[in-house]
């Protein structure tokens, strides 16, 4: 899922683009979904956004058009959301504090008092090809449960989340598996195949990116 204004944006193969990220496991996910065929170049910087507050796409656009106007040139900003059904969508984008105060096993206590234990984890990645340039938003969503934290605690909150259809977590899964259905490899596919359409196509029509 995609979604952005409809501008002119010229995107050329074998760019080089900032990843913003200080995380080495998520740079490593992210370049092992991506694979080879991924047109653009990744180049991670750890980079300090405000800590904005809205919905999620809101909060996106905002950070990738801060992180494209402190780097000069195009970025990539991913933001991650757990969202718990009982709670209305909580904690939704703001799951990276409730994670470091409460630990994969406060999250799964937070629905100690709800029948419902199903969750969604929703990750968008945004890209700007640089300052006063349009954001383009690719979303990823994979429904799920939250559970008694299991598996290994090396990333977030992958312990608690199973995934429907799974038996195990993300933090038990191999690698190979949870990177064919988690919310991050669907996101991911949405910009790998809007960059790639848009490398492939003529020079005519190669710079227009539309909602």
């Amino acid at each position: 899922m995609r979604s952005a204004p409809e501008e002119n944006m010229a995107v050329s193969a074998g760019r080089s683009v900032v990843f913003v990220t200080g995380n080495v496991k998520k740079l490593e996910e992210v370049v092992q979904i991506l694979g080879d065929k991924f047109p653009l170049k990744l180049v991670s910087e750890k980079i300090d956004l405000p800590e904005y507050q809205g919905e999620p796409d809101e909060i996106s656009r905002q950070k990738c058009q801060e992180a494209a106007r402190q780097v000069d040139g195009p970025v990539i900003v991913e933001d991650t959301c757990l969202c718990f059904r009982a709670l209305g969508g909580l904690p939704g984008p703001y799951i990276k504090w409730f994670l470091d105060k409460l630990k994969p096993e406060g999250l799964y206590k937070l629905l100690a008092g709800f029948e419902d234990k199903s969750a969604w984890a929703l990750c968008t990645f945004a890209f700007c090809a640089g300052k006063e340039e349009p954001v383009l938003l690719f979303r990823g969503k994979t429904e799920g449960c939250i559970v008694e934290p299991r598996g290994p605690r090396d990333f977030g909150w992958d312990p608690c989340f199973q995934p429907d259809g799974f038996d195990k977590t993300y933090a038990e899964l191999p690698k190979e598996v949870k990177n064919t259905i988690s919310h991050r490899y669907r996101a991911l596919t949405a910009m790998s195949e809007h960059f790639s359409q848009l490398n492939g196509a003529p020079e005519s029509k190669k710079v227009k990116c539309d909602d």
